[in-house]
């Protein structure tokens, strides 16, 4: 849960690298929730962040709680406000942290999740487009 602010916290972020244009934003979730992972609509105790991709290099989550976490990211192009899909394939970009592997739809949870503990977590996630 990311409420306990009684536990130790590190911070967290994230570079954000293969973006294809500096056009819309990027929707960000972090969750400790695997059944909300990815889209984290249903979890209350998530991260979510949107940044203007124009100038973005990186995202910081702020300080987040010790636990196991997942972020996804999509490449909001036309800041509609979700990911565009043609035949259930995304027309947009997305990714996961760790790099987690995509087959046939999102990875799961355990593929993404990285642990927080008391020093700051700094990751790399690559953009991906399939169209």
């Amino acid at each position: 849960m990311l409420c306990g602010a009684s536990s130790p916290q590190a911070d967290v972020s994230a570079t954000i690298t293969g973006l294809r244009s500096q056009k819309g934003n990027v929707l960000a979730c972090l969750t400790a929730n695997p059944r909300t992972f990815p889209g984290c609509k249903d979890d209350p105790q998530a991260r979510k962040l949107t940044v203007p991709v124009a100038g973005l290099s990186h995202l910081d989550f702020g300080a987040i709680p010790e636990g196991r976490y997942a972020i996804s990211l999509i490449h909001d192009e036309n800041g509609n406000g979700r990911l565009d899909t043609a035949l259930a394939i995304p027309r947009e970009g997305f990714g996961f942290s760790r790099d987690a592997p995509v087959h046939f739809g999102p990875p799961s949870f355990d593929k993404a999740a990285f642990v927080v503990g008391a020093e700051p977590v700094r990751l790399e996630i690559r953009m991906r487009y399939l169209l």
